[in-house]
């Protein structure tokens, strides 16, 4: 009798942990077609499936249950088997359609709408800023707290999250960047970075594009590639947070170009204008940012991302602290007293960590 009750235990435990891992299926819809389908365990959230930043995209809003729907909430349960289709914003009229690049450039204004952002970029017409950016941030009164800087955890999406705000240090709003727009500036590539985890229209992945062969002209920027953060092999650069390849780490970081003015801290680049129109010289300097997991899946909280800025070729890094002016302290070889991208005569200093905290609590 008791070998009878054991063995109905043990099914009855089994059971029971089949039942908590119970798979339910979704599937995402994009113009009657399957766009992706995953599993995820009952009761458990699913995450927001990548998207690209062109084509279609462009017309993004969000995913809805119905063509027709609200917006869904991705941090919704999911029970069963669930459809969500990809909802497209209507927009209606061109307003660039007969403006040609030098006429758009002579009254320049930065874009003021998500709707405004996207006809600029099917032109080849920059969003933010157009003067060339200096070598090293501009740091800004920086917040701290028990002998670390603060990294904002607020999130400031707006526009059905094809709009990003940023405020500087003392909650003031300063620009509102958008989704599949192009930027140039440090502070709006940074927050670009961080707020849709990939880069701006104007960047892409090749190094040797010439500026007359893209409609980004002197604007385009190269270089959106895997960053491995190889500390083997270029011993002088200092090691990422939790980035693949090193002590197990999650987060796979991509690296882009960052066009200056020059960058004089690095005999190895010239000090010239990255992209004068007519040839790109590519510099030391590069913004490297969090951008997948490990396992490839695509990073949708803000909050477990990072962007760092190196402006003398990864030999020293800065972390973006999510608010206009706020970079972290500068970590690495020649904060170290190293020498520059040694392979001998190296000493990088480790990551300076800094306190997430949630700015709007504290203004």
């Amino acid at each position: 009798m008791l070998k009878q009750i054991a063995l109905l235990s043990l099914l009855f435990l089994v059971f029971l942990t089949a039942c908590s891992h119970e798979k339910v299926e979704v599937t995402f819809m994009v113009n009657d077609e399957i766009y992706k389908q995953v599993e995820v365990i009952k009761g458990k959230t699913v995450s927001e499936p990548e998207r690209l930043t062109d084509g279609i995209w462009q017309d993004f809003s969000y995913w809805s249950t119905t063509l027709d729907g609200e917006k869904f909430d991705f941090n919704t349960p999911i029970d069963s088997n669930l459809t969500l289709y990809a909802i497209f914003t209507n927009l209606e009229g061109d307003p660039y359609q007969n403006i040609s690049k030098e006429e758009f450039y002579e009254d320049y204004e930065a874009a003021s709408s998500y709707t405004d952002a996207y006809w600029r970029t099917k032109h080849g017409f920059m969003s933010g800023q157009l003067e060339m950016p200096e070598q090293e941030p501009n740091i800004a009164l920086r917040k701290e707290e028990d002998g670390l800087f603060l990294r904002n955890t607020d999130t400031h999406y707006t526009d059905l999250n094809n709009a990003w705000e940023i405020y500087d240090v003392n909650g003031t709003l300063v620009t509102t960047i958008y989704r599949g727009a192009a930027y140039i500036g440090l502070e709006e590539v940074a927050a670009y970075l961080f707020a849709f985890g990939d880069v701006p229209a104007n960047y892409v992945e090749d190094k040797n594009m010439d500026p007359h062969d893209s409609i980004w002209g002197e604007y385009l920027r190269l270089n959106n590639t895997y960053f491995s953060g190889d500390t083997s092999r270029y011993p002088y650069e200092p090691e990422l947070p939790d980035i693949t390849g090193i002590r197990n780490g999650n987060l796979r970081y991509y690296e882009i170009d960052f066009g200056t003015t020059g960058t004089d801290c690095d005999p190895s680049y010239p000090s010239v204008i990255y992209n004068d129109g007519d040839k790109i010289t590519r510099g030391a300097a590069r913004l490297c940012y969090t951008r997948y997991y490990k396992d490839g899946t695509f990073i949708t909280d803000v909050n477990e991302r990072y962007v760092f800025y190196t402006y003398n070729h990864y030999n020293d890094f800065q972390e973006y602290l999510n608010y206009y002016g706020g970079w972290g302290e500068m970590f690495g070889n020649i904060t170290g007293g190293g020498e520059i991208s040694s392979k001998v005569d190296y000493n990088p200093t480790p990551y300076v960590e800094t306190k997430m905290v949630s700015f709007s609590t504290l203004n």
